[in-house]
């Protein structure tokens, strides 16, 4: 028997702070959109250590925009610090809730359109 409890919290908050991104600011509507994203890919890298109970901050960019795909980077923070203490990334392909194949026009224009405004090479850094 094997407890991953690091692994699912990333993962858990990784997918919350995109998802919430994709509601907010996409105009994605889970339950009922057309296109739906398929996680391919997630990985996280610790770089120091964060006690319980502290309270994180995560910071969400996209890195890579493609037809059908993003690979967004999500920067975990211990809330008051300017370290960062983790980095993710987390990969979506945007298929079609029937089929579950990217559709030919790839994305929805308002998903690309509000993931566009958060890709790195748009961002004043």
């Amino acid at each position: 028997m094997y407890h991953h409890l690091n692994n699912s919290i990333y993962y858990f908050l990784f997918d919350s702070v995109v998802n919430t991104y994709l509601i907010k600011h996409c105009s994605l509507h889970p339950p009922t959109a057309s296109q739906i994203g398929l996680v391919v890919h997630s990985h996280c890298d610790y770089l120091a250590p964060i006690e319980f109970p502290a309270i994180v901050d995560l910071a969400l960019r996209v890195n890579k925009l493609g037809k059908s795909s993003v690979t967004y980077e999500i920067g975990v923070f211990e809330r008051g610090q300017e370290e960062i203490k983790a980095v993710g990334e987390f990969v979506h392909v945007f298929v079609e809730r029937d089929s579950r194949r990217p559709g030919k026009r790839g994305m929805a224009k308002e998903l690309k359109s509000g993931l566009s405004r958060i890709q790195t090479d748009k961002l004043k850094l």
